[in-house]
């Protein structure tokens, strides 16, 4: 049985291009894999708490070792580690804020990023736990930073695929949605450039 995470981090809800393309891919996943379950994790509508020193004092303690207060501090990321270990397939919406990723994503990674869970330091250094699973990372951008001038200021794809490929997860595809900023016919051009690429990576 395959296990879908669905993560959603626009602060936008109706309107929002990067739900409306990743539900749509989730929708045609579910399809291709009937007997798939899938996780919702909205760290937009139900954000997530950035971390504070006493967040960060449970994790360095080891679980037989906490407190009862620190087993309280840790379970919010104890859970969310689990439900991506879980997973076979990660499906994120990325929209782009001021050239990066959303703080309620930033969140949602700080939260995850655990040594000893996720990633571990080794003879060779730091390996990523997080190996053999998908990562289908669906942005939406104003402006066109896949190439061109503006390929510079994407610290978009960059960070995510830095970052993802810490904790082991490599094999990502990234689909941007681009020049949502530049008027309806580019909005349409967008959306049917990425309903293509669905198609692509999910025959009918």
């Amino acid at each position: 049985m395959t296990t879908i995470l669905h993560i959603n981090s626009s602060a936008r809800l109706a309107d929002s291009i990067s739900r409306q393309v990743t539900g749509e891919f989730v929708a045609r996943l579910q399809a291709a894999h009937p007997a798939s379950t899938v996780v919702e994790r909205d760290v937009a509508s139900q954000p997530l708490p950035h971390l504070t020193g006493q967040v960060l004092g449970a994790f360095f303690t080891p679980a037989d070792a906490r407190s009862p207060q620190q087993t309280i501090d840790a379970s919010l990321s104890d859970t969310l580690v689990a439900e991506l270990k879980a997973a076979d397939v990660i499906v994120i919406g990325a929209p782009m804020y001021n050239f990066s990723i959303t703080s309620s994503l930033k969140a949602w990674i700080d939260h995850v990023a655990r040594a000893g869970l996720t990633f571990k330091y080794g003879a060779n250094g730091p390996e990523g736990l997080l190996t053999g699973k998908k990562v289908y990372v669906f942005t939406s951008r104003g402006g066109v930073y896949s190439e061109g001038p503006a390929k510079v200021m994407d610290f978009h794809e960059t960070y995510l695929r830095a970052v993802l490929g810490f904790l082991g997860l490599t094999e990502i595809t990234f689909i941007h949605s681009e020049g949502l900023g530049m008027g309806e016919a580019a909005v349409m051009k967008a959306l049917a450039q990425t309903r293509t690429t669905i198609g692509e990576l999910l025959p009918a």
